[in-house]
This record gives C-alpha cells, sequence and structure tokens, in this order.
C-alpha cells in the first residue's frame, strides 16, 4: 500500500491493491434458501456482515471489542448487492472482503462472493458505514483503528472521495 500524507493528520491517501482481501467461508444452510432452492436475496448481507467482522479479526482487533471498549459502532448506512449467479443449498461460498474507503467518520467495504465448487463470483456489493456512540451520534473513528482501515479512495485529482460519490474509472 502507499500512503501520501496531506499534512493535517486527517487526510491520508491509500491505495489498497487486489491482496487486501480477507476471506471468509460460510456453507448454504437449508433455511437461508427459498421454496426455489435459491438464497433468499437478503442472506447475501448476512455475509458481508461475517466478512467484515472476519476482516476485523484477520487486521488485528475483535469488533465487539471496538464497540465495548471505545463506543464505537460501525453503522451500516448504505447497502448494495449485484446478484450475478444464485447460490444454493450447502454450497460452500468464500467471503472476499476489504476497505475500499476510509475517512474520518465513514468507512466503505467491498465484497465478492465466491462459489467454492465452481469459483465463480455470484455477487458483488458495498457497504458504507458511519462511526457512532452508543446513543447514535456520529463521531471519528477512534485514532487507534485507523491503522486498521487504510484504504481511502481518491477521485481523478487525488482528492478523497466522499462517501457515496460515484467511483470514477
Amino acid at each position: 500500500m502507499k500512503s501520501d500524507s496531506a499534512g493535517d493528520g486527517r487526510h491520508t491517501k491509500h491505495v489498497a491493491s487486489e491482496r487486501s482481501f480477507a476471506e471468509a467461508r460460510v456453507r448454504v444452510r437449508y433455511a437461508e434458501t427459498d421454496q426455489m432452492g435459491v438464497v433468499y436475496h437478503g442472506n447475501y448481507f448476512t455475509w458481508f456482515e461475517v466478512g467484515r467482522v472476519e476482516l476485523c479479526r484477520q487486521l488485528g482487533f475483535e469488533y465487539k471489542n471496538m464497540e465495548a471498549e471505545d463506543d464505537s459502532f460501525i453503522v451500516v448506512a448504505e447497502a448494495y448487492c449485484r446478484y450475478k449467479r444464485p447460490a444454493r443449498f450447502d454450497d460452500l461460498l468464500t467471503v472476499r472482503t476489504r476497505v475500499v474507503e476510509s475517512l474520518r467518520r465513514t468507512i466503505r467495504f467491498g465484497y465478492e462472493l465466491l462459489n467454492n465448487a465452481t469459483g465463480e463470483i455470484i455477487a458483488t456489493g458495498e457497504t458504507v458505514h458511519v462511526i457512532c456512540d452508543r446513543q447514535g451520534r456520529p463521531k471519528a473513528l477512534p485514532e487507534k483503528y485507523r491503522k486498521y482501515f487504510p484504504a481511502m479512495a481518491a477521485d481523478n485529482d487525488g482528492h478523497p472521495r466522499k462517501a457515496g460519490a460515484p467511483h470514477s474509472a
């Protein structure tokens, strides 16, 4: 990863490599499928959460401790999923999760869901999270966690892109 300090300590530009994904395995349970034997669409967001929690572990901390010890909750503000192929009962899947963008009060995660048997990407997605305290008030990500969320996307001019802004090609 490359970093470039803006001088004020709040905006540091980082570029994540493709190897920056954390991986978690999930097996499709019967209860997660519909009458046609296809996974219900809402379950993909549950698997994204599994991926986020595992990403935190692989980065070196436990999300539950971030909540309990630092009154910092990663609250979902936006969620998107592109379904490409169906998942079915007993499929073994890999959830690949990475930090796409990290700003002072928001984190954007990216996801790929792969079918282990075929190697195909069956879904992709993103979620945007606002850091909040226990009462739901937005707050800055505590300093001790900033090193864990290094990927910061930038626009074509090198300026940090605001959460929710379209990605540039």
